[in-house]
């Protein structure tokens, strides 16, 4: 959680098999190896799947209720072999896509836990958008 203090994650690499996993593991998750290598990734990534919630419910980060609607995504960080699920700033769900660029957006003051990830926001211009 440290890392995300500089805006990035850090993930574990498996020295048998190369798999890279964040958050980090201490078993790899391909092999069952102890995983002792420790990589940073950026804070950019693509998305692998996506839904819109619509219904309320108190946000677990917050302890409020959270406005509705708002999307929330599967993100495989660049350089990571499986995905990290939070949440995403686009709230109209036909802007988003399989394969969109996102990019994490930090607080300005970090603590180095998950709440100092405000939300992942798109990184390219989505089709259909005017130019």
């Amino acid at each position: 959680m440290e890392a995300l203090k500089d805006q990035k994650f850090l993930a574990s690499r498996c020295r048998t098999c190369e798999l890279v996993l964040v958050p980090p593991r201490i078993v790899c998750a391909g092999c069952f190896k102890k995983m002792e290598e420790f990589v940073d990734l950026p804070p950019t990534g693509s998305l692998t799947s996506y839904t819109q919630v619509t219904f309320p419910f108190i946000d677990p980060f917050t302890g409020e209720k959270r406005p509705i609607p708002y999307c929330y995504g599967m993100i495989r960080l660049d350089g990571a072999d499986n995905t990290f699920q939070f949440f995403l700033e686009e709230k109209d769900i036909r802007r988003i896509r399989i394969g969109l660029r996102v990019r994490a957006v930090f607080r300005e003051e970090r603590e180095g836990t998950l709440r100092d990830i405000l939300y992942f926001r798109t990184a390219e211009i989505p089709p259909d958008a005017e130019t």
